[in-house]
C-alpha cells in the first residue's frame, strides 16, 4: 500500500502514468503469439493457434433459419418486436406501409423477468413489446393474456392504432446454420476479453478448442496484456477499440467465424456481427449485460484523477476479486495473477471506463442480430445482474441462456470445464431441419381417375361383366 501511494504521488508530480503496459521487444511469432500493428505505433498482441488438421469439405447437413422480423420503436421509448412466420408474410407487407398492424399481438414487460423465459427456438409468429429502461408500461399484463373486454378497451384501441412509430426496421433473410464439427479449414474462433483482462483469461478455452482441432484467435485490447498502451485517452474509446477488433477480424477471419466475448468484449462482438453479418456463424456472450447503449457514468470512482486511482489500486484489486469471483480464496488470487487479469495501469483503467460511449448499441441494434447466440451468466456475478441477460435473451431472435450457479463474473476461469462443454455443445448444435414434403405424382386429373377406375374394375367383381354380354 505504501509503495502504491509513493508511485501515485510520483505520478501526480511527473504527470506520467505508472505501471504502463508495453509490448514485448520482439515482434516475431513465438509460441502462438503474434504482434499486429493495427495503426502506426499501435501494436496488439494476438494469440493465434492453427492446429495441424486435414482439409475437410464443408458438410452438406445443416438447418436453414428464416428470419422475418419487424422492429418498431415508439416515441415513448417502447420497443415492439414481431417475429413473423411464413403465414404472416402478407401482414408484413401491410405493416411496412404503416397503415395497419397485425391482428394478433402479445405484449410482455421485460423488466419483470419472473414472468418471462428466454426463447429456445424460433417461433413462427411472436410479437413482443419491450419497454426501454423504466419508461412506459406494458398494456397487457402477461404474455398470452387477452385484454379484458369493456368500454375502456374500446376507447384505448383506436388510440393505440394512431400511434406513429419513431423508427421501424424490417428484417427478412435466410441463414444456413450447420454444426462446427472441428477440423474445418473455413472455421475460426475469436475470443475477446473485457476491461482489465487479457487474452490469458481464455487460457483454458484456447487450449481446449485448439486440441480439438479448431483455429483460435485471442487479442489483447490496447493497454492490456502485452499490447501497446498509448498515453492519450482517445485511444481507449469504444470506437477506437472497435476499430482495432475490426482490423484483427479482417486479418484472421475465415468463411465461418464464431465470436466469444466476455463483459465489455461482448459489445465488440456485437459490433463485428453488424459489420460482417455474412461471416459470423454463431456468437457467445459471457456476462455481457443487457442490450442497452453504452454511456459512462458521471458519478463513478473511475472519474477520479489517475494518481488517486493508482493509490487506490490495492482496494480496487480487492473489490474486483470480491465481485468477480464467487469465492475469494488462494486459488482465485492465483488465477488472477497467472492469467494477468485486472493488471492494467490506472490511466488505462480510467480511460477505458470513461470511453464507454456507444449510443448506437441500443435495443434495436441488438434485436437486428440474426445469428444464434449463447448467453452464459454466472449466478454470483455482482457486476452484471442476471436480469440483464434475461432481458437480452428476450430481445435477441435466437438466444439460449445458461445460468451457472457456481460461477461469477470470471466464470470462464472459475468453471473452465463447464464453460468449455457449453461452448462445444453450442458449436455442434444445428437447428432441426423439417422433413421435405412428399412429392405427389405428376399426373393429370383425368389420367389419375382412369387409373382409379381400372383398379376398381380389377378388384370389384360387380364391375366385371360376362363375355357374352359384350358380344350381344
Amino acid at each position: 500500500m505504501l509503495t502504491s501511494f509513493i508511485e501515485g504521488l510520483l505520478c501526480c508530480l511527473t504527470s506520467k502514468s505508472a505501471n504502463t503496459v508495453v509490448p514485448l521487444e520482439t515482434s516475431e511469432p513465438a509460441d502462438g503469439y503474434e504482434f499486429v500493428e493495427v495503426k502506426p505505433g499501435r501494436v496488439l498482441r494476438v494469440r493465434h493457434i492453427i492446429p495441424e488438421r486435414p482439409m475437410v469439405e464443408e458438410p452438406t447437413q445443416g438447418g436453414s433459419v428464416s428470419c422475418k422480423r419487424k422492429i418498431t420503436v415508439y416515441r415513448n421509448g417502447q420497443l415492439f418486436i414481431e417475429n413473423l412466420g411464413e403465414r404472416a408474410s402478407a401482414e408484413l407487407k401491410t405493416c411496412q406501409n404503416g397503415e395497419t398492424e397485425p391482428n394478433s399481438t402479445v405484449e410482455v414487460e421485460l423488466t419483470d423477468c419472473r414472468n418471462s423465459s428466454p426463447p429456445v427456438s424460433i417461433p413462427e409468429s411472436r410479437s413482443e413489446s419491450v419497454t426501454a429502461g423504466n419508461n412506459g408500461a406494458s398494456e397487457t399484463g402477461a404474455a398470452g393474456e387477452a385484454p379484458a373486454s369493456g368500454p375502456t378497451d374500446q376507447s384505448q384501441q383506436p388510440r393505440k392504432r394512431r400511434r406513429k412509430p419513431k423508427r421501424t426496421v424490417v428484417i427478412d433473410c435466410e441463414r444456413k446454420i450447420s454444426a462446427c464439427k472441428e477440423t474445418h479449414s473455413d472455421l475460426a474462433l475469436f475470443f475477446i476479453h473485457g476491461v482489465g483482462g487479457s487474452l490469458d483469461i481464455w487460457g483454458s478455452q484456447l487450449d481446449f478448442f485448439s486440441r480439438l482441432g479448431y483455429e483460435v484467435i485471442a487479442p489483447d485490447l490496447a493497454g492490456h496484456g502485452a499490447s501497446s498502451a498509448p498515453q492519450i485517452a482517445a485511444a481507449y474509446t469504444f470506437y477506437a477499440l472497435a476499430e482495432d477488433m475490426r482490423l484483427i477480424f479482417k486479418r484472421y477471419a475465415r468463411r465461418r467465424n464464431i465470436l466469444i466475448g466476455h463483459s465489455y468484449g461482448v459489445s465488440f462482438c456485437t459490433f463485428l456481427a453488424h459489420e460482417f453479418p455474412d461471416q459470423i456463424h454463431k456468437m457467445v456472450m459471457i456476462n455481457g449485460g443487457g442490450p442497452t447503449a453504452l454511456e459512462p457514468s458521471l458519478c463513478s470512482i473511475f472519474n477520479l484523477p489517475t494518481c488517486v486511482l493508482h493509490c487506490l489500486s490495492p482496494l480496487l484489486a480487492w473489490s474486483f476479486l470480491k465481485a468477480g469471483f464467487a469465492r475469494q480464496g488462494a486459488k482465485e488470487k492465483q488465477l488472477l495473477k497467472e492469467n494477468n487479469a485486472f493488471n492494467v495501469s490506472s490511466f488505462v483503467l480510467r480511460a477505458m471506463m470513461s470511453g464507454q460511449y456507444w449510443p448506437e448499441g441500443d435495443e434495436v441494434y441488438h434485436a437486428e442480430l440474426t445469428v444464434p447466440i449463447l448467453l452464459v451468466h454466472g449466478m454470483h456475478d455482482k457486476f452484471v445482474p442476471v436480469e440483464e441477460d434475461q432481458r437480452m435473451a428476450e430481445i435477441l431472435l435466437m438466444a439460449f441462456l445458461k445460468v451457472l450457479e457456481d460461477g461469477s463474473h470470471m466464470v470462464m476461469m472459475e468453471c473452465p470445464e463447464t464453460v468449455n462443454t457449453l461452448l462445444h455443445e453450442f458449436l455442434l448444435w444445428e437447428p432441426a431441419t423439417p422433413p421435405p414434403p412428399k412429392k405427389e405424382p405428376k399426373t393429370r386429373p383425368e389420367t389419375a381417375k382412369a387409373h382409379t377406375d381400372n383398379a376398381r374394375a380389377i378388384t370389384d367383381p360387380a364391375m366385371v361383366r360376362p363375355a357374352t354380354a359384350r358380344q350381344i
